[in-house]
């Protein structure tokens, strides 16, 4: 039984040292990691490095830096720019290669800004949206075991030729049973705004991203989200996907992006 992506096993230095469990493992490749639970961990890395400066994340962009192994793994942060109103954070990811040196697999930069009170000034973009029925069949990749096996996916009937919405709401905590913010939940998540946009068959092409930007106008609130996404295909094997986030409460902000799409 999946129970939790990842599990703490200690530090060495300013590094902290997880386990990885087989709910990671990637749709694309069970050997691999879906990139939201590394998106997830470093994000909790970032929130923890800003606990009490009164800032808060507004960005947070993922960049793959190489398979990332469903393995032991280390996670750091450091403040790259200090500022009291901007700053901006990074938190990265290292796994053992076969001869046992570290290398760096992904990493995390973060954008956080100072809060204030803008109440009586703010706006939504779009309209809240409502969860209904969902399809019987939810995405091409039923079965698969590792990471589709912790979310519920509830892909939407009003799917269009502009955009799918999928809720999606993750059933297990990040590290062990340790509380979960609401960031980290929607970082659990949002990297599979690929595959509910996809616009091509995963049984024909490969459509893998290697990165997630998402911008956030307030944090998320609650455990289910709504990603309303599509791919856009370009002609030299290159895409990119883009998305609406949503909550219960309504919109939140926005995901893209970059597709390395190749030809089964």
């Amino acid at each position: 039984m999946i129970d939790c992506y990842y599990r703490r096993i200690g530090a060495d230095g300013d590094w902290k040292i997880f386990d990885s469990t087989d709910g990671t493992r990637s749709n694309w490749d069970p050997e691999i990691q879906h990139g939201s639970p590394p998106l997830a961990l470093m994000t909790q890395a970032i929130e923890d490095l800003a606990a009490g400066s009164g800032l808060r994340v507004g960005r947070l962009t993922l960049d793959i830096l190489g398979a990332i192994p469903v393995s032991r793994v280390k996670v750091r942060a450091w403040i790259e720019r200090p500022g009291k109103r901007i700053a901006l954070m990074v938190a990265e990811m290292s796994a053992a290669r076969a001869d046992g040196a570290d290398r760096a697999v992904a990493r995390v930069t973060a954008w956080l800004l100072a809060t204030s009170d803008t109440a009586d000034a703010a706006t939504d973009r779009y309209p809240a949206l409502t969860e209904g029925d969902a399809v019987p069949v939810p995405h091409s990749w039923i079965g698969a075991k590792g990471y589709l096996e912790t979310v519920m996916w509830r892909r939407q009937s009003e799917t269009s030729e502009t955009a799918n919405v999928v809720w999606i709401s993750s059933q297990i905590p990040l590290v062990d049973s340790e509380p979960t913010s609401a960031l980290q939940r929607l970082a659990m998540v949002v990297d599979s705004s690929n595959g509910a946009g996809a616009a091509l068959d995963p049984e024909e092409f490969m459509f893998m991203n290697t990165d997630t930007v998402v911008h956030l106008h307030r944090l998320p609130e609650g455990n289910d989200f709504a990603l309303r996404a599509r791919g856009s295909i370009g002609s030299d094997g290159i895409g990119v996907t883009t998305a609406e986030l949503f909550d219960r409460r309504g919109f939140i902000g926005t995901c893209a992006q970059t597709l390395l799409v190749m030809r089964r």
